[in-house]
């Protein structure tokens, strides 16, 4: 018997506003509620493009791996977002991995299937799928003409200020906002290296423009920050 899933836990997730009750009862009947202990692969490259997933709790990376054990990390997941996607849109296997992080997660899955079974009928659910693959889509573009454009030091402030933009807590001019990521995160996210990262933060805490310890960072003036 798959585990049992609350429709009320759905209504939270943005992609679902707007929806009928009928099709919140479609999609209980749909999904199943899985947990994962930390540091745990959800699914790898290469494997069926079958499941789409749903975050309830904890942080999950998707990422590549280059034959030599070099990681890029693709995006950083935190909750009531979807992931694995990418099957709805003509994916057979998967071109990346996902993997929990530093601690333990609640999700959603939901086969593709079924899924493309209830997006034929309901265009508002169509639509919002849409919408995000396409916010996806334009993200990685910029992340791709940031590699081409811009320098380290740069691509590293600018993963700064989105962290803080999306997650951030605003006290008067400074913005402080919680991450479950080391350094060699950041570097495989801002497509530099560990020694970088280091060195720009470092070289940002002497410039007072951050205060940073394991788990957060505070932006002293968002407008400063260049």
């Amino acid at each position: 018997m798959k585990p049992a899933i609350n429709v009320d836990v759905l209504r939270h997730f943005p992609l679902f506003e707007g929806l009928s009750e009928e099709t919140f009862t479609r999609l209980e009947t749909m999904a199943e509620h899985h947990t994962k202990g930390k540091h745990v692969q959800l699914y790898k490259a290469g494997e069926a493009s079958d499941r789409v997933f749903f975050l309830l709790k904890g942080t999950v990376k998707t990422c590549t791996l280059s034959h030599d054990g070099r990681e890029v990390i693709k995006t950083i997941l935190h909750p009531l977002a979807m992931f694995g996607e990418l099957g709805l849109v003509g994916e057979q296997h998967r071109h990346e991995s996902a993997f929990t992080m530093n601690e333990d997660v609640s999700y959603i899955i939901i086969s593709i299937a079924n899924f493309k079974v209830l997006m034929r009928s309901n265009h508002h659910l169509c639509m919002n799928v849409l919408g995000l693959i396409g916010s996806r889509l334009l993200v990685a573009e910029n992340k791709l003409e940031a590699l081409i454009f811009k320098d380290a030091r740069s691509r590293i402030i600018d993963f700064l200020k989105d962290s803080a933009n999306q997650r951030g807590r605003r006290v008067g001019y400074e913005t402080l906002f919680k991450h479950s990521l080391t350094q060699q995160d950041i570097a495989n996210l801002t497509g530099t290296s560990r020694q970088t990262v280091t060195s720009v933060l470092n070289d940002l805490r002497k410039e007072n423009l951050i205060y940073f310890n394991r788990n957060t960072i505070l932006i002293r003036d968002m407008g400063k920050l260049s």
